[in-house]
């Protein structure tokens, strides 16, 4: 992985996660595990409404955390109850804290590729409907990043298992002075709880 990219992991790291999240991020280690036991494909979609902030920081922070931690068949998704796009400020973001970010296209719905080492395909970030054909049609977990898409998405069609793991938007701090520590702020918060869920997956033989 990058050098930048590994000073950011290293903080992540060291950032403790309240007793009550962790109880929250249980389900989804539990889906990973499973799958892996049973030698599947774990794909996971995060969902939120807009599918341009948290989806993506969490689609990002969750396939790098799988990377790391070398747990296999791990493809990781987002999507939202619409398509807009991403905000500049999570590419931003994420630029800031080690990934290569090359814009593919350049449309009101821009196209991104996302690398967080040379070795791994990139991640290809975009805003997207949680059901399109991008998106895995069955067999995946619906991770709701935030409780509006939560209540508004009361059925995922082809998941396994629905797994509200919400995160306060960043979108809050739009157009402030505060905007830059927010957005960096809630990308190591997704990025704490990620590595946590798969620093507890148990490696099967």
């Amino acid at each position: 992985m990058y050098p930048r990219l590994l000073q950011t992991i290293e903080l992540v790291q060291n950032i403790e996660i309240p007793a009550e999240r962790k109880e929250i991020l249980k389900p989804l280690t539990a889906f990973i595990q499973r799958k892996l036991g049973d030698k599947k494909a774990i794909n996971l979609n995060f969902i939120c409404t807009h599918n341009s902030r948290r989806s993506h920081l969490s689609q990002v922070w969750a396939q790098i955390a799988s990377d790391y931690f070398h747990i296999p068949k791990v493809a990781c998704y987002s999507g939202g109850t619409e398509e807009t796009s991403i905000f500049p400020k999570v590419v931003e973001t994420l630029e800031e804290q080690g990934l290569q970010i090359l814009k593919l296209s350049n449309s009101a719905n821009s196209v991104y590729s996302i690398k967080y080492n040379e070795e791994s395909h990139p991640i290809i970030g975009f805003s997207k409907r949680h059901d399109s054909l991008f998106n895995p049609v069955y067999g995946f977990a619906a991770i709701m990043t935030c409780s509006q898409a939560d209540g508004g998405c009361p059925f995922i069609a082809g998941a396994d298992q629905r797994i509200p793991i919400t995160f306060e938007d960043p979108k809050v701090s739009d157009n402030t002075p505060e905007q830059t520590r927010i957005y960096h702020e809630r990308s190591l918060e997704i990025g704490v709880e990620m590595f946590h869920v798969f620093s507890q997956v148990i490696q099967m033989d």
